[in-house]
């Protein structure tokens, strides 16, 4: 099997060489090597292989749009959340339009309400929880996106940041309940 060029670089390698230079051939190369994972993503939520292909093109578009404004420390998991948002926000254009058709034809019943508002709630939950993480302090932010959204170990964790066992435990506690008291505090404003 052929090696492709630049595999023996990392994420992060490419993506300095993309951020320094601001040429989106580097990009285009480190999107290579991901664009199975935003196909799985995108067949994960929107369960249509067409509707999937078509969602990967707009997650690239839409990363060259929005990279250059983020420091992106972790290219991979920030990635996996641009994919999960667009197409958490493509079922709700396409629900929107579903729910317009049913309430023009009629009313739904109490239990398909409950049933949307708390798809709805789950989403802003989702989306609150993205905005609380980038307020963390690094260290806790660091650990607890290695740990719940890499899902590595402690001691990977450990490894990765330098980081004592009992500080990374630290770091994700802390972080876990700083995490809920910023979401909590959001879900409460008007």
């Amino acid at each position: 099997m052929k090696e492709t060029p630049y595999a023996h670089m990392t994420d992060q390698e490419l993506l300095e060489k993309y951020q320094s230079r601001h040429e989106n051939e580097w990009l285009g190369i480190l999107l290579q090597r991901y664009t199975l994972l935003l196909l799985g993503v995108s067949m994960k939520y929107l369960k249509n292989e067409e509707e999937a292909k078509d969602a990967v093109q707009q997650i690239f578009l839409k990363v060259l749009q929005e990279l250059p404004k983020y420091r992106v420390d972790y290219f991979k998991s920030w990635l996996y959340m641009v994919a999960k948002n667009y197409c958490l926000m493509r079922i709700r254009e396409k629900q929107g339009k579903i729910t317009t058709e049913i309430s023009e034809r009629h009313h739904a019943t109490p239990g398909e309400e409950s049933d949307n508002l708390l798809l709805l709630q789950n989403d802003r939950t989702l989306d609150l929880m993205e905005e609380s993480l980038a307020e963390l302090n690094p260290e806790q932010q660091q650990c607890v996106t290695l740990f719940y959204l890499q899902k590595k170990s402690y001691q990977e964790v450990s490894q990765v940041t330098g980081y004592s066992l009992m500080q990374v435990k630290s770091h994700i506690q802390n972080g876990k309940r700083n995490l809920k008291i910023l979401i909590e505090r959001k879900l409460k404003m008007p």
